[in-house]
């Protein structure tokens, strides 16, 4: 049976918690379709153990891991002492890079993920590596919790003060580049607000500044006449116009229509029927962020066949996904350049908006850097697969030859099947190798194939 268009989707049918069927079972293709858009996919172990506790289990596990989650940061913690003791931002990728591979809790890394290109800042223009991890470090705190305190936050946060120059904003200059972005690319979006709202918003936030790396409100440098804002007339400081911005009844569909897009499809675009019970949840949760996600994948639709493929992996998504799917540890601060190469450095985003996303990863340079980024991680003698080499792993699972580790692969790892022909050549081309020849050129081969770079 074909699935469904996204149109024909009713919102009561869309939201409605997902339960295996005679047509849609709770196999490794739905599993690891689970792993690769809450996580950054997962081991065979883990995604068997999945199917064997059920969805109830897997998705309150993912939601909520109940491991000791200690051990993990502390190590975390030691690593980015030392990078911030170096001094380079571009060291702070390689950190992120490994609690991405590493956490315990994938969702809570792919949510801050998340953030980070909503509440995009570059560290080119902030330049304090100590500043760049502790906005990092914010995001996560309000990951999946309260939108509300994460915004709040961020405004005061010294990171985005000076990247979107909220440090210049003075009461005889309004500066009014925070102020816009917070309602147009933040909160609400293009058309829910006016330039005025943008003037007033921006008189609110004079005097906010930062001192010896921390916030600090300059009374004297502050506009503290009353403005208009968003429709009320009796806003005066930073944090009411905040509120007000808050309290805007676009506010559910805007972030709803993000949450939606990163997790269920690139496109098309959800109508705004389709979205109201996700923005119905978040704003009756108070703007907490758990439940709305909560809903979105213990859902219909998002289990769906349907969903299955609908997304672009990102390229932090193709390289980590690869690394947990064969276990292996890397070196991160070359991964991080090869990943800057093909257009996802983190702590780097292109611009305020963030990335685009979906189709604007696939180009013909990208291509061939994603191929390459691949190529390069399976001949890096740094790359350990279960601790050793590609050929021990593949022996280790009991694939003896190109066809089953191909089949494993697929399994594991890939939203759609290899078209039959490209298979054919791939196993005509590996048969010619043998050993560990054989098993790299195999992965150089299917990293050229169109179906690798979708979810």
């Amino acid at each position: 049976m074909k699935p469904k268009e996204l149109g024909q989707w009713s919102a009561q049918e869309a939201w409605q918690p997902w339960g295996p069927t005679e047509v849609e079972k709770w196999d490794m293709a739905r599993v690891a379709h689970l792993y690769r858009r809450v996580g950054f996919s997962s081991s065979e172990t883990t995604l068997k153990r999945a199917i064997e506790v059920g969805p109830d289990r897997t998705l309150q596990e993912l939601l909520a891991p109940s491991v000791d989650v200690a051990p993990f940061e502390e190590e975390s913690a030691g690593i980015a002492k030392s990078v911030k003791a170096g001094g380079d931002a571009k060291n702070l990728t390689t950190w992120w890079l490994h609690r991405m591979r590493t956490s315990p809790h994938p969702l809570l890394e792919k949510m801050t993920l998340f953030w980070h290109g909503h509440f995009a800042t570059g560290a080119e223009k902030v330049l304090d590596v100590e500043l760049m991890h502790e906005q990092n470090q914010l995001l996560r705190s309000h990951a999946l919790g309260d939108f509300r305190s994460m915004v709040h936050g961020i405004s005061k946060d010294p990171a985005m003060l000076i990247y979107l120059d909220s440090i210049t904003n003075r009461k005889a200059h309004a500066n009014e580049n925070y102020a816009r972005e917070l309602m147009e690319l933040f909160c609400l979006g293009e058309g829910n607000y006016s330039e005025m709202d943008v003037q007033q918003l921006a008189r609110c936030f004079t005097g906010w500044e930062i001192r010896r790396k921390q916030f600090r409100f300059n009374r004297y440098q502050h506009d503290f006449g009353t403005k208009e804002l968003l429709g009320a007339t009796n806003i005066e400081t930073g944090e009411e116009a905040i509120e007000q911005v808050l309290a805007q009844k676009e506010l559910p569909y805007f972030i709803a229509n993000k949450v939606f897009r990163f997790f269920i499809c690139d496109e098309p675009g959800p109508s705004r029927e389709l979205l109201e019970p996700l923005a119905d949840r978040f704003a009756q949760d108070g703007l907490r962020i758990s439940g709305m996600v909560e809903t979105l994948i213990r859902s219909r639709l998002f289990l769906s066949d349907w969903s299955i493929g609908r997304k672009i992996r990102s390229p932090i998504e193709l390289a980590i996904g690869f690394l947990t799917t064969l276990e292996s540890t890397a070196n991160f601060e070359s991964l991080s350049q090869r990943l800057r190469e093909v257009g996802q450095a983190v702590f780097f985003p292109p611009n305020v908006k963030g990335w685009d996303g979906g189709r604007a990863w696939i180009n013909s340079s990208t291509l061939v850097g994603r191929a390459n980024l691949l190529h390069q991680l399976i001949r890096d003698e740094n790359t350990r697969f279960q601790g050793g080499s590609l050929i021990d792993f593949a022996s280790k699972k009991k694939l003896a030859s190109a066809e089953p580790f191909l089949d494993w692969i697929e399994n594991h790892f890939f939203a759609s099947r290899i078209r039959e022909k490209a298979r054919k050549e791939i196993l005509e081309k590996v048969s010619m190798k043998s050993g560990l020849t054989s098993y790299r050129e195999l992965i150089s081969l299917l990293a050229a194939t169109p179906e690798i770079h979708l979810s």
